[in-house]
């Protein structure tokens, strides 16, 4: 395939100005600022929005009326569907589930990654080593004590990049040593652990936090907990749900303020609702209902998110007030970072050419994967460009 180019404003997701992202066979040759149409292949057009990196959800139980399991079929179609939010990569997430599902849905996610649309990058299992006090909506019956066996067997499987646990429980040090030497990211989540016990789990290996706030052990002054922990230590990264519902708009200031956009990553924690209209749903079996762009459990216990990608970008520009270049480095450079895969995430040359094209307001109007659109808007909505964002 010949090269070709795409111009206009880019976000790196540094600020390139106005500047020409030349791709050919899947990756990104080059980037050209101020170019001239010397400088560029015949093939090029100009984009009238911004050219940035594809975003990287690591946490997704569902979407689109999909929910991830061990169906290939349907992981394939979330796939498919994804590109819509200008996601270009993600982990499908497996909560906790009977431990004989968990190869089955490994196998499921081995068929579906050959399928068109964002990346399958693997698999985030979210359980079952969890404390059963910060459960959420995790199904009770489904926690278990830390299986060294099966953690094994996971990391070696090649096919898990992110396990969470609750690092405090007997064994998890061990789990996490055997995550970390396979190649696996360890975080904590679901979890009741003091800060003590955090610390040493991120001595042991332990690098990222699952949906900060979220389902673990609070900050207070005379008990730091796990927030306090995964704040202060600047060897962990954290994933935050910013739609609103999850965190409050100065409990995520706060960790923007202390971790920056370099160790804060926007995930979804969107189950089966997500772009879905209202109504009743379910997550790993359970009945769940989308009401108010909040998913819950009759109970009232928070169910996952409706929350999409590219709402987290907004959400995060709109509620701390910042240039949408840091929402766009913590969905595209910092979750890459997290997966240690230098090849996503960023507009350099040799990476993947996994692009979203964003209208100056920031929504999506075009999704590229492997240096192929897998989606475009109506030509009718390109007119809807807007005033740019601040």
């Amino acid at each position: 395939m010949m090269p070709h180019a795409l111009v206009g404003e880019v976000l790196a997701p540094e600020p390139l100005g106005r500047a020409a992202v030349v791709v050919e066979g899947g990756k990104i040759l080059e980037t050209v600022r101020s170019p001239r149409s010397a400088d560029l292949p015949r093939e090029r057009r100009e984009v009238p929005g911004l050219i940035c990196p594809g975003f990287i959800d690591l946490q997704l139980n569902g979407a689109f009326g999909v929910e991830v399991g061990p169906d290939a079929g349907a992981l394939a179609r979330l796939a498919r569907e994804l590109p819509k939010t200008g996601t270009t990569s993600f982990l499908p997430t497996a909560i906790s589930w009977p431990t004989e599902c968990y190869d089955p849905f490994l196998e499921a996610l081995k068929d579906a990654s050959r399928s068109e649309g964002a990346n399958i990058l693997g698999a985030h299992v979210e359980g079952p080593f969890l404390a059963p006090a910060r459960k959420g909506v995790h199904d009770p019956a489904h926690l278990r004590p830390v299986d060294l066996d099966l953690t094994r067997g996971l990391a070696d499987s090649g096919m898990v990049r992110v396990m969470t646990l609750a690092p405090e429980l007997p064994g998890a040090k061990e789990a996490i040593r055997l995550l970390t030497e396979g190649g696996s990211v360890a975080s904590a989540g679901h979890t009741d652990a003091s800060y003590e016990e955090t610390l040493r789990a991120i001595d042991a290996g332990l690098s990222m936090g699952t949906h900060l706030y979220n389902a673990m052990s609070p900050f207070t002054h005379r008990s730091p907990g796990t927030v306090g922990a995964l704040l202060a230590d600047d060897r962990v990264r954290a994933g935050i749900i910013a739609d609103g519902v999850h965190v409050h708009e100065g409990a995520l200031r706060l960790a923007y303020r202390q971790k920056g956009p370099e160790g804060l990553a926007l995930v979804t924690d969107a189950m089966e609702a997500a772009g879905m209209p209202p109504g009743e749903y379910k997550l790993s079996g359970r009945k769940v209902r989308l009401e108010g762009g909040e998913v819950r459990l009759p109970d009232g216990t928070l169910a996952g998110s409706a929350l999409t990608m590219d709402r987290a970008v907004s959400n995060a520009a709109d509620l701390l007030g910042i240039p949408l270049q840091d929402p766009i480095r913590m969905a595209t450079q910092t979750p890459a970072e997290i997966l240690g895969i230098p090849g996503k995430g960023r507009i350099v040359p040799g990476a993947d050419a996994d692009l979203v094209l964003l209208v100056p307001s920031g929504a999506v109007y075009e999704t590229i994967v492997g240096g192929e659109t897998v989606y475009v808007v109506g030509r009718e909505d390109h007119g809807l460009l807007g005033p740019p964002r601040g």
